[in-house]
């Protein structure tokens, strides 16, 4: 498969690549990464595997165990048409949060590619994952794989008991308020996976404890009206609430406890997609960082193999073609401009970090005081990926160079004025406006609207209060909080009532009402 380098020193020549050839590659990487860089990274399982297996690990959110859902076969089906036309690329990788941390790289690609991949996944996305605290407090990387078996054996069990449809039915709500299924505000304990199994035979001794008292709130059958009446009177509002925790701002970690019509194994379902929510959680906040973080290392570790004469000219060559099309930015007037890339963007601020710490400005000696002329970058640099999310980090250590760098301005587009209107541009007026507005771009909160449950009507019509709180005067686009509410009501198997409110003054806005009778949002 591969012919024996001419030069000793060299570990491999030209595409072609046999085991032999990568064991000894990821060897000299290994060395780099670990006694240069001092990275700090979970044991590696590197496994290679074919385009369509690649095309599969897409279709099931990139783990190597998952239960069956139709959307992983459409999504299937999508990219390998895409694909087999040539109309989307593959990525070059695969990396999965576990320990081991677990790589994939693919048979088609050249030995160039294979490289990168191992040092840009195996050691910076691991090293990441590993140390940066929202996956340390949010996931679980020891006992993931085997949570994702029993998930997966479970659900195929409810399908052989239950049916297939019916399943089907509870997943498709449950996804679809994935994003909501995780507490942004309170830090929820850390699931402890290994234990997860042993609640599907401790489930119905699990209910009674858990929803006995929000029974015992509701009037029993032959109730007469004046004990109605008194329980209302003894239940106000206030201690209602309390009572059920509210308001609660895990949609589904609220319906998963006290939907009153959802079976045990219902309720496990909606546990799993939460918990699997949970576990993607920190990779929504850290995208500039993860990846830059691993773009960084893997430009160090192919120039440090250069350097050493491990790798040709013609080699280092193809890895430079392929990581200008990783951290391509386009300009904001290119038909290809749809943001700014996060490998771009995180690529160039640690770069920039490495700068300040070794060869710093008058300039940045004065933004970053505590870094500049540090002479320490790797230590600098793993500080910053241990103890920031994306938000803080561009907070902190997006410099006045980069942003001219980048030719970054900030456009006010207010819904009131007909015009645009250029607020901020990368000059010393601008800096710190343009940073706190990339900065909250990056922030979830912003990104993704806050929906709380605020109250039940237990005594009445179950009736489900959910409000949204409207940020900047923007609104949930009204079809799809018209499907958001059918799945909620789905699930919770009585009426939903969602209300926009105000940030600023609490007003309610407007009103959207759903009734599983016959279906309809008005």
């Amino acid at each position: 498969m591969s012919k024996k380098n001419q030069n000793p020193a060299l570990l491999f020549e030209g595409s072609d690549w046999d085991f032999d050839i990568l064991k000894s590659t990821y060897d000299a990487i290994e060395d780099i990464a670990l006694n240069e860089l001092k990275l700090d990274v979970y044991a590696n399982q590197v496994e290679v595997i074919t385009s369509e297996q690649m095309l599969d690990a897409y279709s099931s959110i990139g783990m190597p165990l998952m239960y069956h859902h139709w959307s992983f076969g459409k999504r299937f089906v999508r990219d390998d048409v895409m694909y087999r036309k040539g109309y989307q690329g593959l990525a070059y990788e695969i990396v999965i949060n576990s320990n081991p941390c677990i790589s994939y790289i693919m048979e088609e690609n050249g030995m160039v590619m294979q490289a990168l991949v191992m040092a840009h996944a195996a050691f910076g996305h691991n090293h990441f994952f590993k140390n940066n605290y929202l996956f340390k407090q949010w996931t679980d990387a020891e006992g993931i794989l085997d949570y994702l078996q029993f998930a997966k054996r479970y659900i195929a069990q409810c399908e052989d008991r239950f049916g297939f449809d019916a399943v089907e039915r509870i997943i498709d709500a449950a996804h679809a308020l994935m994003d909501q299924g995780v507490n942004r505000y309170s830090h929820p304990e850390k699931p402890d996976w290994q234990q997860e199994a042993q609640r599907d035979r401790d489930r119905a001794r699990y209910e009674d404890e858990t929803y006995n008292d929000l029974w015992r709130t509701l009037p029993q059958a032959g109730t007469d009206a004046e004990d109605a009446d008194e329980t209302r009177r003894r239940l106000r509002a206030e201690e209602r609430r309390a009572k059920l925790g509210l308001p609660e701002e895990n949609l589904l970690y609220f319906l998963e406890k006290n939907a009153p019509g959802l079976g045990n194994w219902e309720r496990e379902i909606v546990r799993i997609v939460r918990n699997i929510g949970q576990y993607f959680y920190p990779q929504k906040q850290t995208k500039v960082m993860n990846e830059g973080c691993a773009c960084y290392v893997h430009y160090h570790i192919m120039n440090a193999l250069y350097d050493r004469g491990q790798i040709t000219e013609g080699a280092m060559m193809e890895f430079i073609d392929y990581h200008s099309r990783v951290v391509f930015q386009a300009d904001f007037d290119d038909r290809r401009y749809s943001g700014f890339n996060p490998y771009a963007l995180g690529f160039a601020m640690m770069q920039d970090i490495h700068r300040i710490c070794v060869d710093p400005t008058d300039e940045d000696r004065h933004w970053f005081p505590d870094m500049a002329g540090n002479n320490r970058p790797y230590d600098t640099l793993k500080d910053a990926w241990a103890h920031y999310r994306d938000e803080s980090f561009i907070l902190q250590y997006l410099s006045p160079k980069l942003m001219r760098d980048m030719k970054m301005f900030m456009i006010d587009d207010a819904a009131s004025s007909p015009h645009l209107e250029v607020a901020a541009i990368h000059d010393d007026a601008g800096y710190r406006k343009v940073r706190r507005t990339l900065a909250r771009m990056h922030d979830i909160s912003v990104r993704e609207p806050d929906l709380q449950v605020v109250d039940v009507d237990l005594n009445g019509n179950r009736q489900l209060i959910i409000q949204h709180t409207q940020h900047d005067g923007i609104r949930l686009e009204k079809s799809e909080a018209e499907m958001t509410l059918g799945y909620i009501g789905r699930l919770w198997g009585y009426g939903v009532t969602l209300q926009a409110v105000d940030n600023e003054s609490g007003e309610i806005l407007h009103e959207m009402h759903y009734q599983p009778d016959d279906s309809q949002v008005a």
